[in-house]
């Protein structure tokens, strides 16, 4: 009995309490769900990507890479193609017996069981025991049938050509990387995109690469690339360089051949040369520069039409100008003088200053760019054509790699000002490669138009479409079109004046043949120059009624007597002339 004047008791009803524990759970559960949402929905993507990421990635499906063709007369023929191997691989969660296993994969295929045991050891789902393994390794390896052992199909760089054209191409390190010319300029575009795996391995620790319900994305292979080389023009001018070099007792050299209408290469050749499906056996990692592209020198004389060239173009002469030459200047500490051979003191032209090579003529021609004098005036006028014309000390964007830019003076910063810029008249004092020199040229000769020196001629994606590469004009008015006519005409008369130094038969009027030799010191990394090292080249070009290849020759410290450019780099461009002609439909002059 409840006592008198006591609290009331409280019941709390059933039916309130299960409300209370269903609002408690039902908050539980929304909470719950709203995380799972966050998790499963909105961040899907970033989890997911996470969770693959330390193993997918050892499990992309490798993309074909693309092949790349050439021209060969009216057809087209692959020059680098892709040769199935077998990687060999181990998932160690998988192997009891690392020794046993390291032992019979070596029995059957060769190298060394400790490192085989090595890497069945590592702390990993995914390790690579060899490369390149061919078809009859596979199916021997296969045979074993060791758990958590397997083979995957992969592609590998051929080059079916062997040496042909190699410092272009350029090769596919065992990484998959391309490394040196076209290789490693269009190494995204060839190399495609490599597909995934959803699932890592199966009930025997092989991924399942063959199940297609396990990728997640498939690969897409590499572009196909068409070369603007033809093939029988670059074995031959191979030929001919090679010989060229050895006569000349040359440690080494290059040349190249380009279209100075469209700036398409039609060849390039560097010697020493290297098979690049066999790069690994190379010892001195020179001989994969394309030094036409990659190793900028100090030009020589060869810069002496381009002199005339702005000189010209600047209206301070004309081609019959005539003036009198001192056969030296004095400049500051310094100066200029010619070669033995000039003549000494009289009267010249500007004719002269190019088929007697005249160093004290380029000087002169610079004297007019400031008025008379080396100026403020005339370095910056040089410096403008040299710069912005010419497009020295910039790429040229070609599709190589490790291209060069090369280097020209400032013509307000620094001391010897005027000498120095004296030097960049003829070709020393600054360095340029011989394609910006061959492309500066084309401007010159083809009426005033630089076009963009081009390796590519057409590109087909992985759904078949193509791409056919179009002229890519970088600066017009580089010279007047008068300018390019009088260029023409005054290299023509070099060569009809010198053929007989180059080892040439006098030439017969039927083809325009222009060109100039340079031969230039070589720089002592201490600075200055050595007396007894040069470098000979040779720049020009070959036509009809109008220049339709434009050729530069480059001969390192050639071993035999006279200047480099006239004896070791001249003979080699009169072959490649030849050649040209010989071989390959140069246009006649009409009439």
């Amino acid at each position: 009995m409840r006592p008198r004047n006591a609290p009331e008791e409280k019941t709390i009803n059933p039916a309130h309490r299960v409300q209370i524990w269903f609002l408690c759970l039902a908050a539980i559960i929304g909470i719950f769900g709203i995380r799972l949402f966050y998790l499963q929905v909105i961040r899907y993507d970033y989890y997911r990507k996470a969770a693959l990421s330390s193993q997918l990635k050892e499990y992309l499906i490798p993309a074909e890479r693309g092949i790349i063709e050439a021209h060969e007369g009216d057809q087209t023929t692959p020059i680098v193609l892709n040769e199935k191997k077998y990687t060999l691989f181990v998932d160690p969660k998988y192997i009891k017996n690392t020794e046993s296993a390291a032992m019979k994969i070596q029995k059957e295929i060769g190298g060394d069981a400790s490192a085989y045991e090595k890497q069945m050891k590592l702390d990993t789902r995914y390790a690579i025991l060899a490369k390149k393994l061919d078809k009859a390794q596979k199916e021997k390896i296969d045979a074993l049938d060791i758990k958590g052992i397997g083979t995957r199909e992969e592609t590998y760089r051929t080059y079916p050509q062997g040496e042909l054209a190699a410092q272009i191409l350029g090769f596919v390190d065992n990484e998959g990387k391309g490394k040196y010319g076209l290789e490693q300029a269009l190494n995204k575009e060839l190399q495609g995109t490599p597909g995934q795996l959803r699932a890592i391995t199966d009930a025997q620790g092989v991924p399942l690469v063959a199940n297609t319900d396990n990728i997640i994305t498939r690969p897409q292979r590499g572009d196909r690339v068409l070369l603007t080389i033809d093939v029988s023009l670059q074995k031959q001018m191979e030929d001919i360089l090679k010989a060229g070099l050895d006569k000349a007792k040359a440690k080494s050299g290059s040349a190249f051949i380009m279209d100075p209408n469209t700036g398409a290469i039609k060849a390039m050749a560097n010697y020493p040369t290297y098979n690049p499906g066999e790069y690994y056996k190379v010892e001195n990692g020179d001989v994969f520069n394309n030094s036409a592209v990659s190793a900028p020198l100090e030009v020589g004389s060869i810069m002496k039409p381009l002199t005339a060239a702005a000189a010209l173009d600047k209206g301070v002469v004309n081609r019959n100008t005539t003036y009198y030459d001192p056969s030296k200047y004095k400049i500051g500490d310094a100066t200029v003088t010619n070669i033995e051979e000039d003549g000494g003191a009289g009267t010249r032209s500007v004719a002269d200053i190019l088929e007697m090579s005249l160093n004290t003529g380029a000087t002169w021609l610079l004297m007019q760019m400031g008025g008379g004098e080396i100026n403020q005036k005339a370095r910056e006028t040089w410096y403008d054509y040299m710069a912005n014309h010419y497009r020295f000390g910039k790429a040229t964007g070609i599709e190589q790699g490790y291209e060069s830019e090369g280097t020209i003076p400032d013509p307000n910063k620094g001391y010897g000002l005027n000498i120095q810029y004296a030097n960049t008249s003829f070709g020393q004092g600054m360095s340029a490669t011989p394609l910006q020199m061959g492309a500066a040229l084309s401007a010159v000769v083809n009426g005033g138009t630089y076009y963009k020196p081009r390796l590519v001629d057409a590109v087909t994606d992985a759904k078949g479409k193509v791409t056919k590469k179009k002229p890519d004009i970088l600066k017009r008015n580089v010279v007047s079109s008068q300018v390019s006519d009088d260029m023409i005409g005054l290299m023509e008369g070099v060569v009809n004046k010198n053929y007989a130094v180059y080892g040439m038969k006098k030439p017969d009027g039927k083809y325009s043949i222009g060109g100039k030799t340079g031969t230039a010191q070589i720089t002592k990394p201490t600075g200055g120059y050595y007396d007894d090292r040069f470098n000979g080249t040779f720049m020009g070009f070959l036509g009809g009624d109008s220049p339709e290849y434009v050729i530069v020759v480059r001969v390192n410290e050639p071993g035999i007597k006279g200047y480099a450019g006239s004896k070791a780099a001249a003979p080699i461009f009169v072959g490649i002339t030849d050649m040209l002609i010989n071989n390959f439909n140069v246009s006649p002059k009409n009439g």
